[in-house]
């Protein structure tokens, strides 16, 4: 059977409910037959691995290890859900201190063990935080590291289908940039519902100026609603989101949502957070992202939200000062 590449992917976390998803996610679209799980749950790790084990996917190539040396070595490309999950009533910057070092401890490990990786796809929260931090202590180069975002702009499409009563598929180009957390700018000017512009609904009887305004709220919380009705964190949006990224690394179809990326231009400088992209196997190619002026104010405004945060990452130690950052990672 065809897969898409023969090369090693490594799930970190692979024994929580999102690595267990995208194991597989993975397995069923058929990217590679070399899975490698990892996680220091020995006992929940070898569950994951009996349950892919059964599905009785043909050619796979299922291993799993709690030796991070072992899970990183020759992986070309890497997907870590490996954080602490949030709980209710958290939001995702109280994670902000174990989840950094976490991340800061994963860079390290791929700079130690897989500097040849490809691609590397960051998920566990704050995403726009803990993938800075490993793209610092990895050594990589900003191209090849993302993080997850586009689940915000899902969250939009799905919540202005409810709204019009049509399906997902007629509400386009649905974008949300900045900051993954409570700061994120949701734009309306890049998009149509059944091919009417989205700016033009706005304030009408079709959607009052108070219901959009709701809509954008729950957007935002679209992950604490999930606990809420769950009583656990998202894990099937994301593990899905995060492998149709890996996927377009792998040389799949091109992602072209937007997602978390290292952002040096068009007015930001050392943040990563979610703007307009393009995943291929070349890695995420930052593009221009327009918007109205309120728009581009707000994502501003977010941008600046995450230099605050990673000033307190650089105060916790975890990270050096932004003119020090070359001295982990020349390539920034």
């Amino acid at each position: 059977m065809n897969y898409l590449t023969n090369d090693k992917l490594t799930l970190i976390g692979a024994a929580g409910m999102i690595g267990s998803n995208m194991a597989q996610t993975v397995a069923m679209m058929r990217l590679t037959p070399n899975i490698c799980l990892y996680d220091p749950f020995a006992l929940g790790l070898e569950g994951v691995a009996e349950e892919i084990r059964h599905c009785a996917f043909e050619g796979l190539n299922i291993t799993f290890t709690t030796d991070i040396q072992e899970a990183l070595s020759g992986a070309k490309f890497i997907i870590s859900a490996g954080g602490a999950p949030r709980k209710d009533g958290m939001t995702r910057e109280d994670l902000l201190r174990g989840n950094s070092q976490i991340a800061a401890e994963l860079g390290d490990n791929i700079k130690k063990y897989c500097p040849d990786v490809r691609h590397v796809v960051i998920i566990f929260n704050p995403a726009d935080i803990t993938g800075l931090v490993t793209l610092i202590h990895s050594g990589l180069k900003p191209s090849q590291v993302t993080t997850l975002a586009a689940l915000d702009s899902n969250r939009l499409q799905s919540e202005l289908a409810k709204h019009f009563g049509v399906p997902q598929s007629q509400v386009v180009r649905c974008r949300t940039y900045g900051g993954h957390g409570e700061s994120m700018a949701v734009f309306a000017s890049t998009t149509s519902v059944d091919g009417t512009p989205l700016c033009s609904l706005i304030g009408t009887d079709r959607l009052p100026l108070e219901e959009w305004n709701n809509i954008k709220e729950r957007v935002v919380k679209g992950g604490a609603n999930i606990i809420k009705l769950r009583g656990r964190s998202s894990f099937q949006s994301p593990s899905y989101v995060a492998v149709e990224m890996i996927a377009a690394a792998m040389g799949g179809t091109p992602f072209t949502k937007p997602a978390g990326c290292y952002v040096s231009e068009q007015g930001f400088d050392h943040v990563m957070m979610a703007m307009e992209t393009r995943i291929d196997q070349d890695g995420v190619h930052c593009l221009e992202t327009k918007g109205t002026p309120e728009e581009l104010q707000a994502l501003q405004e977010s941008a600046q939200h995450l230099a605050k945060m990673i000033e307190q990452v650089v105060e916790m130690g975890i990270i050096p000062p932004v003119a020090k950052w070359n001295t982990l990672n020349p390539n920034l």
